[in-house]
């Protein structure tokens, strides 16, 4: 009989759910709005999960859960933080031949710089969430304004031709800020690229505030944003690597630790 180790990303806007079998491969995964009960929906897609694969819950071998509502999900066997798994997950996502030593994880509500070692264990990290300024929602409030989905923000800014700056680190004043560019009639495209440049500004002061180094794997939400990474490896003249699956990282690494990896 074939087993499974099921790894929980129970953050405060989704909750990540990833399957890997004995050998590390992944087999199943989904990703979901956590709603009012993360326990619930974790529940249901782990059996989604389950039955989408044929497989016997007797299969699943563990359940280790991570993220904001970690303890909150009694279907899981221990739980782990979301810095430990995140280092794992790395080593595990990690381009062929690329030795990751700094994660960049950009989510909903935080983001987070973690330096691992050649084992994926965390050696040093620094978390923002108090403020929005270099999350997923900084982005989403001013693509409110630009009047854009937050998904092709990454894009547009890409065909930016004139640079701006955005001097402000917080949402209020950096709105007020593409508020008066849009009246002045600048391009989306070079505000869109003022926005990711501010938001890497607020990660690359975390990255050397925590003693960041190559070589960079870019995880959560911000993984999916093509302008984020551009301006990261911008200001920080180093590479940034995207994984396959930038948002399951989390749940990637607490299926690992109960593999016992």
């Amino acid at each position: 009989m074939t087993y499974y180790y099921a790894g929980v990303d129970a953050g405060s806007t989704y909750v990540k759910v990833a399957f890997l079998d004995e050998s590390g491969k992944l087999t199943g995964y989904d990703r979901q709005p956590t709603g009012i009960d993360a326990d619930s929906t974790s529940g249901k897609m782990i059996d989604n999960i389950v039955t989408s694969n044929g497989l016997d819950p007797s299969q699943v071998k563990a359940v280790i859960s991570t993220g904001y509502s970690r303890r909150t999900i009694t279907r899981a066997n221990d739980t782990v933080t979301e810095i430990r798994a995140h280092g794992v997950g790395a080593r595990w996502a990690a381009p062929e031949g690329v030795d990751i030593r700094t994660v960049i994880d950009i989510g909903g509500q935080d983001s987070k710089v973690i330096l691992i070692d050649e084992q994926g264990e965390t050696t040093n990290f620094t978390m923002n969430d108090k403020c929005a300024a270099g999350t997923g929602r900084f982005l989403e409030s001013l693509a409110r304004i630009l009047e854009l989905d937050v998904k092709d923000l990454g894009p547009i800014s890409l065909e930016s031709k004139v640079p701006l700056n955005i001097n402000s680190t917080c949402v209020v004043f950096a709105e007020s800020e593409v508020v008066s560019l849009v009246a002045r009639k600048k391009s989306r495209e070079d505000i869109t690229a003022a926005i990711h440049r501010s938001l890497a500004k607020r990660i690359a002061g975390m990255f050397k505030k925590t003693g960041g180094t190559a070589e960079i794997l870019l995880t959560g939400g911000g993984g999916l944003n093509i302008g984020i990474a551009d301006a990261l490896e911008d200001l920080l003249y180093m590479d940034v690597h995207v994984p396959e699956y930038p948002q399951l990282n989390g749940a990637i690494g607490a299926a690992l630790i109960g593999m016992g990896e």
